[in-house]
């Protein structure tokens, strides 16, 4: 089985109500944070999991009765959790801001990538 998205991860059915946000989806074979609304109440908790990945990964942890499931962290560790979230975000933000900074300083390849797009006017307009 593949990866399961954590949106869709609605288990254990009797105690999730909604997902209120997936903050981190590292994607297949990765983990997930998700804030949910949990419990009759549907007090806002934080639920951690391993994304599902192809072969034995299959459905990802934890699961229950081959349904993909969240594990709910104590509030204790939740916060600590999502400041780790927002550093590791930040991180890839910057890297990526990088990538692109070094992209745009490439006289050579922006030269050839404005020929380009500038041909596919061409195209439209037929």
């Amino acid at each position: 089985m593949a990866y399961v998205n954590p949106e869709t991860v609605l288990s254990p059915k009797n105690r999730v109500k909604s997902i209120r946000e997936v903050v981190y989806n590292g994607g297949p074979g990765e983990w997930s944070v998700a804030l949910l609304e949990y419990g009759k109440a549907g007090k806002l908790c934080i639920g951690f999991r391993w994304n599902g990945d192809e072969g034995e990964r299959g459905l990802g942890h934890p699961q229950s009765r081959g349904k993909p499931t969240w594990e709910i962290l104590p509030p204790e560790l939740g916060d600590v959790v999502l400041e780790k979230v927002e550093q590791l975000q930040g991180s890839q933000h910057a890297e990526l801001r990088a990538g692109y900074q070094e992209m745009a300083a490439d006289r050579e390849r922006e030269a050839e990538a404005e020929e380009w797009s500038e041909g596919l006017i061409g195209d439209v307009k037929n």
